[in-house]
C-alpha cells in the first residue's frame, strides 16, 4: 500500500511528464515582418544631405491604399482627410530612422531613411509637404507615404535624411510648420491652398507615372555611395565600386557650409530607371546606404 508521502510523489511525476509532452520548445523571434532593432537612431557616419534633392510634387490620382479612416493605432482612433487642399498646421516634429529603414510604410512603398519623406496622421498618402524649421527658418518639400508619429502630440515624423536638412536631427524634435503641396492633373500646384511654384520648374508639369523627378536633370542623374569628410574612404569605396560595376565611378569634392566633402558617385544616367537599376545591382552587392540625385558636373 502507497502511503501519502508517496502518492503526492507519484501524482507530481506524472504532471512533471504532462508538462513536458505539451509544453511548447523555446519562442524564435520572426524578424520576417517586425523591426529588428528596438530602439530607432540615426545611421552611421557623417551622411552628407547637401547635395540631396527636395522631393518634386507631381500629379498622382487618388489611392486607396494607406488610406483607411477611420483607423486605430495603440487603442486611439484617426481619421484620414478627404482632401489635403488648404491644410496648414504648426506643431513638433520628430523623425524616424535605422529602425524603420527598408520596411515598407502605410502604402505600400519601402521606407528609405536617406530619401526627402515623411509620416503624418491624417494627411492622404501619397503626397507632398514643405516643412519649415520654426527654429532656422529651413524648408525642405517632402513626399508623405506613411502614417504617423503615434507618439505624444507630435504632427509630422520626418525620414533622417529631411530632419539633417532641417538641421534638428541631433535635437530629436523641431517646432515646424507643416503645409500641404497639391498637384491637379494639368500640373498646376498650390500650397496650403495658393497658387505655388518651385524655382526652376515649369508652373505646369505633365501627369507622370508614379516616377519620381530630382531636380533639374541637365546634368544627368547619379547614385551616390557615400560622402566624406578626408578623400581616402572615397576612394577606396571608389576602387570598390569599380570592381562591380561597368558604369562611370567618380570622387567629387565639394565645399559646402559644412566643410568639404568628397562624394562617390555613379554615372550620369539619362533616366531614373537606368539609375534605380544600377542602384538596385548595387544593393544587391552591398551598398547599402545609396541615394539618387541630379549633382551637375
Amino acid at each position: 500500500m502507497v502511503n501519502r508521502s508517496g502518492l503526492w510523489l507519484v501524482l507530481l511525476a506524472v504532471l512533471v511528464l504532462a508538462g513536458c509532452a505539451s509544453a511548447p520548445g523555446p519562442v524564435e523571434t520572426d524578424h520576417s515582418a517586425r523591426y529588428t532593432i528596438s530602439q530607432d537612431r540615426a545611421p552611421t557616419g557623417n551622411f552628407d544631405v547637401s547635395g540631396l534633392s527636395d522631393a518634386v510634387p507631381m500629379y498622382q490620382a487618388q489611392v486607396r491604399a494607406g488610406n483607411k479612416s477611420p483607423y486605430r493605432v495603440l487603442g486611439k482612433r484617426y481619421s484620414v482627410m478627404d482632401s489635403n487642399d488648404g491644410y496648414v498646421a504648426r506643431g513638433v516634429a520628430s523623425w524616424y530612422g535605422e529602425k524603420f529603414h527598408g520596411h515598407k510604410t502605410s502604402n505600400g512603398e519601402t521606407f528609405d531613411m536617406y530619401q526627402m519623406s515623411a509620416a503624418h496622421k491624417s494627411l492622404r498618402i501619397p503626397s507632398y509637404a514643405k516643412v519649415t524649421n520654426l527654429d532656422n527658418g529651413q524648408s525642405v518639400i517632402v513626399r508623405v507615404n506613411d502614417r504617423g508619429p503615434f507618439h505624444g502630440d507630435r504632427l509630422i515624423d520626418l525620414s533622417y535624411a529631411a530632419a539633417k536638412k532641417l538641421g534638428y536631427q541631433s535635437h530629436g524634435t523641431a517646432r515646424v510648420e507643416v503645409a500641404a503641396i497639391t498637384v491637379k492633373p494639368d500640373g498646376s500646384m498650390f500650397l496650403a491652398g495658393q497658387p505655388f511654384t518651385i524655382e526652376g520648374q515649369p508652373t505646369k508639369r505633365p501627369k507622370q507615372n508614379n516616377v519620381a523627378v530630382y531636380g533639374d536633370q541637365r546634368g544627368g542623374l547619379f547614385v551616390q555611395l557615400g560622402s566624406f569628410g578626408s578623400r581616402s574612404p572615397a576612394e577606396k569605396l571608389q576602387d570598390r565600386a569599380r570592381g562591380v560595376l561597368s558604369e562611370p565611378v567618380r570622387v567629387r569634392s565639394v565645399d559646402t557650409a559644412s566643410g568639404r566633402f568628397h562624394r562617390v558617385q555613379v554615372g550620369p544616367f539619362q533616366n531614373e530607371a537606368s539609375a534605380r537599376e544600377t542602384q538596385s545591382l548595387l544593393e544587391a552587392q552591398g551598398f547599402s546606404q545609396s541615394i539618387v540625385l541630379t549633382d551637375s558636373h
